[in-house]
């Protein structure tokens, strides 16, 4: 696979990289990687832990707080909702700043508003510091994919496969975690995350290597106009709707499973597990045998033909047990494949193309776990997960039109040279 875009990177905070870049030509194994970027690699698993750690404690927390389905969803909604905004100044604060100090930030974000969040004593009190959450995760997340591609050895493909897994690793260790503490109080996992955060900031503060600010010094309307290239406008609302799936899979599963927080915990485990090993070992090999698009089509597809057998078989637990561990094998491939195709999707830097992706698929998707919920209490259990499986349809039919302005290296010669001309972007893998 190609390197997916040749652009300069600024969103590290560096003209030039503390470790060495990403290149085709690096010689190594997938393991073989500087320190620094295990560090960030390390911190991203603690953070996209604090994606599937509530799902466990969802139903204990609505219990023992007296809330509704839809109320407790919030707590996705407060989260994505700021994390897909604050994605806009990330890249502003990177390059004012260095890389090192923004992903410190993000951090420090993290501990103080997840131990709050485990402190609280309100419904209303978690949704708030779960949004001063999202604030961090945004900036130590999007900062630490730029960070990993550029200090990782190897090509950018490989780079982003381990950042995919670190991703899969915290997905899938969050509901464990979340399960396993969630058993003893509903406060610990917040509690949890704070302590291994604190962890990661010591690892980061320690291994990375200082990162000035940039030279360059990004505004906030970069994104936006990045979004007037049609490949990655096309990329971002693919993803906002498969997330709309993504969330209600996430945010409104354990009501109807309704079981206790260990055991959902090791249902959502198992998804992430198979999250984790697809996107790792299966999404470059379909990548290599049908294409990137290809590949994307048909895992939407399946991940939309799943969350209709959810529907249509809500009141079986073992239904939705199954649907829910195979949904993580759509959705690794996916994730993938479609974050390699941001990269490549406009001819701009990687942080600002992943600022205006993200800010399309978290603030567009931010209101599917809330709707989820208001569905589930006011029209059927089965409404959440028909209308997942709708959205995730129209997914599949935006990337199969927005496919004409992305190039992938696997379609038929005369066809990619024509496409990639008229559009001026990289390989899509």
């Amino acid at each position: 696979m190609t390197d997916v875009h040749h652009a300069p990177d600024t969103t590290t905070g560096s003209t030039e990289p503390a470790t060495e870049p990403a290149t085709e030509g690096r010689s190594g194994g997938f393991l073989d990687q500087p320190r620094a970027v295990w560090a960030v690699a390390f911190a991203c698993v603690i953070a996209f832990m604090g994606i599937g750690l509530v799902d466990p404690i969802l139903k204990p927390i609505a219990d023992q707080l007296d809330a509704s389905a839809s109320q407790v969803s919030l707590l996705f909604t407060s989260y994505m909702a700021v994390m897909g905004v604050a994605m806009l100044v990330t890249g502003v604060v990177s390059s004012r700043i260095g890389a090192k100090r923004t992903l410190l930030v993000g951090l420090v974000l993290i501990i103080v508003f997840a131990a709050l969040a485990g402190s609280s004593s309100t419904i209303g009190q978690i949704v708030g510091f779960r949004a001063g959450w999202g604030l961090g995760n945004a900036l130590f997340i999007a900062t630490a994919l730029a960070t990993i591609v550029v200090s990782a050895r190897g090509s950018t493909a490989r780079a982003i496969i381990l950042y995919e897994a670190a991703l899969g690793l915290g997905i899938a260790a969050g509901p464990l975690l979340g399960g396993a503490l969630g058993s003893i109080s509903w406060r610990a996992p917040f509690f949890g995350v704070a302590v291994l955060m604190a962890v990661a900031l010591v690892a980061t503060t320690f291994l990375l290597p200082t990162t000035p600010p940039s030279g360059h010094r990004q505004s906030i309307s970069e994104p936006f106009k990045a979004l007037r290239h049609r490949g990655l406008l096309f990329v971002g609302l693919t993803a906002l709707f498969y997330n709309i799936g993504f969330f209600t899979l996430l945010a409104f599963t354990p009501f109807p499973l309704d079981m206790t927080a260990r055991q959902i915990g090791f249902v959502f485990f198992g998804w992430g597990l198979l999250l984790a090993f697809t996107s790792v070992w299966v999404a470059p090999r379909l990548q290599r045998a049908i294409g990137s698009v290809p590949t994307v089509l048909t895992s939407l597809s399946l991940f939309a033909v799943d969350l209709a057998v959810m529907a249509l078989f809500t009141d079986s637990k073992a239904t939705l047990i199954v649907c829910v561990v195979l949904a993580g094998a759509f959705l690794g491939v996916n994730n993938t494949v479609i974050t390699e195709a941001v990269m490549g999707a406009a001819p701009v830097e990687r942080g600002v193309a992943s600022a205006a992706y993200s800010f399309v698929r978290f603030v567009g998707g931010a209101f599917a776990p809330y709707v989820a919920g208001r569905l589930g209490e006011d029209v059927s259990v089965h409404a959440p997960f028909w209308m997942g499986a709708v959205a995730v349809a129209i997914a599949v039919g935006v990337m199969a039109y927005g496919a004409r302005y992305l190039r992938d290296e696997h379609a038929p010669a005369e066809h990619s040279r024509a496409e990639g001309e008229a559009v001026g972007v990289g390989d899509l893998d």
